[in-house]
């Protein structure tokens, strides 16, 4: 039993068991923790493929190994684009699959087009690409992007008009900003491509990573989107759903308008 004690207070002994916790702690980690997105197999000729895309499409703006040109000012300062090291394929899908990039022309934001000049096998080789020059966001994996089934659109109400509705209105109509930019309206928008919006800012959009809003917050954001323009407006007119200035200037003019026929036609009865 003393020499048993004696090894138990061994220095050894307790640095032993330290490393024993350490790996044990990390092996649960990486066994139980969320994993929010699923990277899809990706092949060295996948990723040679996408760098030959990328060098021939996407290299006059982002440099020859996407690290960024940062030359210019004023309004050439658009024409340049920035790293891409960390952007991960999450950036690339968005930016492509809603044909903002590549841009056709030098502007304060790009704005989204239906035809998009690559094919989804093309768009996921730069991905590819662009994943391997370092780490940052994958593609959400379809768990989080299943709205109907899983999504509590209560709840993402809440969390939409807390961090959300401040640039795309309450109703996820879209709204002015500064200098030019916008945020667009979010009618119609493909779920994966709102959720990898949220999870890699494009734009002058903030980043909500994993930390601000979780994976399911994402996906009740989403479905609080959707069910709302299902609905539609059971109220009435939406007139354009931009808010009380336009139904001030709707009863401006219509009100004010009718106010006067009444009054001319009350003027004309009266003579």
């Amino acid at each position: 039993m003393n020499a048993l004690a004696a090894r138990r207070r061994h220095p050894a002994a307790i640095a032993l068991l330290l490393m024993l916790a350490l790996v044990v702690t990390g092996g649960l980690y990486a066994a139980l923790a969320p994993k929010p997105a699923a990277a899809a197999a990706v092949t060295a000729d996948q990723v040679a493929e996408g760098k030959a895309l990328f060098q021939a499409n996407c290299a006059t703006c982002h440099g020859l190994n996407a690290e960024g040109l940062s030359a210019g000012s004023g309004e050439n300062e658009a024409a340049y684009g920035p790293t891409l090291v960390g952007a991960g394929a999450a950036a690339v899908h968005f930016q492509m699959e809603t044909g903002r990039m590549p841009m056709a022309a030098p502007r304060p934001q790009a704005p989204r087009v239906d035809k998009i000049e690559f094919s989804g096998e093309e768009i996921e080789s730069i991905a590819a690409y662009v994943a391997a020059l370092g780490p940052g966001p994958a593609r959400p994996d379809e768990e989080w992007l299943d709205w109907e089934g899983q999504g509590d659109a209560g709840r993402g109400g809440t969390l939409y008009r807390n961090n959300c509705a401040m640039c795309h209105s309450s109703a996820a109509a879209g709204g002015a900003l500064t200098r030019g930019k916008y945020a667009p309206t979010l009618e119609g928008v493909e779920p994966v491509h709102i959720y990898e919006a949220m999870l890699t800012g494009p734009q002058s959009m903030p980043v909500f990573n994993d930390a601000n809003l979780s994976p399911e917050d994402k996906r009740d954001v989403i479905a609080y989107v959707k069910e709302m323009h299902a609905t539609g407006n059971p109220g009435g007119m939406a007139l354009g759903n931009l808010g009380p200035s336009t139904e001030a200037m709707f009863i401006w003019v219509f009100g004010l308008g009718i106010m006067i026929g009444v009054a001319v036609w009350v003027g004309q009865k009266g003579a």
